[in-house]
């Protein structure tokens, strides 16, 4: 049985009162684990366009945020692994897509900085290559560093396994992924959760985002 939360709401109420033409979007998951999966089907069935999508990948061909592109919905993405969508290189090709590629780590500690307010960072990652290209280049202790900016958005749309009333987020296994740093990286976050019961339910020490990062609560109605 599931708990009346404050919070609780329906998928596509979440995205109507959150999103908007030309939002930043960020998107956890890794493929399609741990991807809020009825929330991204909200949006796909909104009319918000011009989106930009921070998440690793742009789905499957068709499936998910792989259909928000086939929508139309998609102006530019941030992430590390568009080559398992077949139609985001097709659109990028065709100049549909923007395309901002990031390794992976990087793509993570961008997030990260991006929660803690933080101005940037230095990596070695990218330094002479095609993605060093556009960033400051700095010689640290004898080596070569490359600027990152922060990431935020305006909304995060995350999955989680269950949650309390007041949102406190708890995950599962690697479905974890990209969803606790981007809870903190956004100025709305809707989280997407299993089960929701009462305050004092969940343990305190396995509770990854604490309630005050979450605006939003969707009970999962699609899963894989």
């Amino acid at each position: 049985m599931h708990h009346r939360s404050d919070k609780l709401t329906d998928a596509e109420a979440a995205i109507r009162a959150a999103l908007f033409d030309g939002a930043t979007l960020m998107v956890g998951g890794f493929g399609l684990v741990g991807k809020p999966l009825t929330l991204v089907s909200a949006l796909n069935a909104s009319p918000f366009t011009g989106l930009t999508v921070i998440s690793n990948n742009l789905g499957e061909p068709g499936r998910y945020l792989g259909q928000t592109l086939l929508l139309g919905k998609i102006r530019r993405a941030v992430g590390s692994y568009f080559t398992s969508n077949p139609d985001a290189v097709r659109a990028h090709a065709e100049g549909r897509l923007e395309v901002t590629l990031l390794p992976q780590g990087t793509l993570s500690e961008a997030i990260r900085a991006g929660g803690a307010g933080l101005g940037g960072f230095y990596t070695p990652t990218g330094v002479g290559t095609l993605l060093a290209e556009g960033h400051e280049v700095r010689e640290l202790g004898g080596r070569q560093f490359l600027l990152q900016t922060p990431l935020t958005a305006d909304v995060a749309l995350v999955r989680a396994h269950r949650a309390d009333r007041l949102g406190n987020l708890v995950y599962r296994a690697t479905a974890r992924n990209f969803n606790p740093l981007m809870a903190t990286a956004a100025r709305t976050v809707i989280a997407e959760v299993d089960e929701i019961v009462e305050p004092g339910e969940l343990d305190p020490e396995i509770v990854a985002t604490p309630h005050l990062h979450v605006d939003r609560l969707v009970l999962a109605q699609e899963r894989l």
